[in-house]
């Protein structure tokens, strides 16, 4: 995992949120934003704060042993 204080330049990434967030329930929530060879997350209630980046195979590995649960 690569942890860096803004990830990014976050005016250049398009943020997008799950379909299954909630918003009676918006505490709850990260964004994550997919660039060329890494994906950005960061929380959705600080879209100011930290966020962290992980490279693009991680994430497919991450998302297919999260949707196997």
């Amino acid at each position: 995992m690569i942890r860096k204080p803004s990830a990014g330049d976050a005016s250049v990434l398009q943020w997008a949120k799950s379909s299954y967030s909630d918003s009676s329930n918006g505490s709850e929530c990260i964004e994550v934003a997919a660039a060329s060879d890494t994906v950005h997350v960061r929380d959705s209630k600080n879209a100011d704060g930290p966020r962290f980046a992980v490279p693009l195979a991680a994430w497919v590995e991450f998302v297919t042993y999260a949707s196997r649960s």
